[in-house]
């Protein structure tokens, strides 16, 4: 009998957490109110410059991601004026659960539960009342060296975490990465081959019935890139290079 209870108890709680999060996402994308997005930076590599950088960071450092979104939702005929409102939270110390180099799907379930618990309790007091999404921007030195991690959005947690690098010159193209994940959590896919970050043809392209096709004039923004030929592309500059494309408005509910 205590068993069963404790069963009963186990799957009244999952089913919670399942509709929780499935009104959660529903809401996300009904298109009806606001949605409230916070970026929480963090230092990823401890040193001043990005200190000092984050320092400096408010919410106007963000505009244009509110600017794209309302600019785009309007275009497919959506009359709220504000669909998005950024926020910038206070600075992260706790580095995000590392998901290692070689993993396989039982690897990337576990990580993807740490990584919606560490997100829902590394922000502590600061979120006494919860925002919709929460996007964990991890700063680097501004030098073009090396090569980032891999920036990643999860649906369920309607969460984020982006590597950016800690540069005025690089804000515009930090923030179509941190739109790009953002529509993650909305449901949207990528449209653009892993293997060599080239955007597929013809869902992940800013313009599709171009003629000639190439070189595109803007990025399908979750193609992410602007592709110059069938071969070669390039990260947009700002999210003025960028639209979001119809499969990706049907992914996220802004068309039928």
């Amino acid at each position: 009998m205590f068993k069963a209870i404790r069963i009963s108890i186990l799957l009244f709680i999952l089913f919670f957490v399942a509709m929780s999060t499935w009104l959660t996402q529903a809401r996300s994308t009904d298109w009806e109110n606001s949605l409230w997005v916070k970026v929480y930076p963090i230092n990823a590599d401890g040193s001043k410059i990005v200190a000092r950088y984050i320092d400096s960071l408010d919410t106007d450092d963000f505009a244009a991601i509110e600017t794209f979104i309302a600019r785009e939702t309007e275009r497919y005929g959506n009359p709220l004026q504000r669909p998005l409102r950024m926020e910038v939270g206070e600075q992260i110390i706790e580095q995000p659960p590392s998901i290692g180099a070689d993993f396989g799907v039982i690897d990337i379930m576990i990580w993807s539960l740490k990584m919606r618990w560490w997100a829902s309790s590394t922000a502590g007091e600061q979120d006494e009342i919860d925002p919709d999404v929460r996007i964990f921007v991890r700063y680097h030195s501004p030098d073009d060296a090396f090569r980032l991690e891999n920036s990643v959005g999860l649906q369920k947690g309607m969460v984020g975490i982006v590597n950016a690098r800690a540069g005025r010159r690089q804000q515009g193209s930090n923030n179509v990465i941190i739109a790009h994940e953002f529509l993650h959590t909305l449901g949207a896919t990528d449209k653009y081959d892993p293997s060599n970050g080239q955007p597929v043809a013809p869902e992940g392209l800013g313009e599709p019935d171009r003629e000639p096709l190439y070189p595109q004039r803007y990025a399908e923004i979750m193609g992410g890139r602007i592709a110059l030929a069938s071969d070669d592309a390039v990260v947009p500059k700002s999210l003025k290079y960028a639209v979001i494309g119809p499969q990706t408005a049907s992914e996220i509910r802004l068309v039928d």
